[in-house]
């Protein structure tokens, strides 16, 4: 006959490995429920080197409804289309801050800035710029018109815009201003005259 402290001890690891047993099995229930995060397989943008350069960024202001000029001190590549670009990037990077004075939606990017003779600039953002845009006539056009006035003002000789989603045209921002066509840039810059003169 088996002594009693080792049914007790033989009762106490069997009763342990079954607890393990049914821990481990939920931890895998657990793990196959969780949904994996898609990973992100774009390729990064090499960090933009060179001499740093005073430029002035057209600062949308939600508050009072108008757009300030912003002297930034940013890298600057030597290109003009890699110029648009980071002012671009530099203008969005500043809505995305905490205490931004526009909000735009999370996750928005500038994907690339083209330059095509003679004269037009597209400007290629991606879906969260128009996805998590909020809807409204003043906020659409106070972001549309700083984005162009503020490439058009540092990149001489753009005389047209076109704003693409994901490569692909759209009809509006996010319900109002319009994507469709090409921006006058005399039209943008006389508009960011006025809501500068709102001050």
């Amino acid at each position: 006959m088996i002594p009693r402290h080792l049914q007790i001890a033989l009762a106490v690891l069997l009763a342990a490995a079954l607890g393990l047993s049914i821990y481990a099995w939920h931890v895998r229930k657990t793990v196959a429920a969780t949904p994996v995060a898609p990973v992100d397989t774009r390729p990064l943008a090499p960090p933009v080197t060179g001499p740093t350069e005073k430029v002035v960024l057209y600062v949308a202001q939600d508050e009072d409804g108008t757009m300030r000029a912003q002297p930034a001190q940013i890298p600057m590549p030597s290109g003009r289309q890699q110029r648009a670009e980071e002012l671009a990037r530099a203008l969005i990077s500043l809505y995305l801050e905490k205490n931004s004075p526009h909000v735009i939606g999370a996750g928005t990017e500038v994907r690339s800035v083209f330059l095509v003779d003679p004269g037009v600039a597209v400007i290629d953002m991606n879906g969260a710029f128009a996805d998590s845009h909020r809807s409204g006539v003043l906020v659409e056009e106070l972001t549309i018109a700083s984005l162009i006035h503020t490439i058009s003002a540092n990149t001489p000789n753009i005389l047209r815009v076109k704003i693409l989603i994901d490569g692909k045209e759209r009809e509006t921002l996010a319900g109002h201003a319009d994507l469709s066509s090409f921006y006058e840039v005399a039209a943008v810059d006389q508009l960011a005259s006025q809501l500068q003169a709102g001050q």
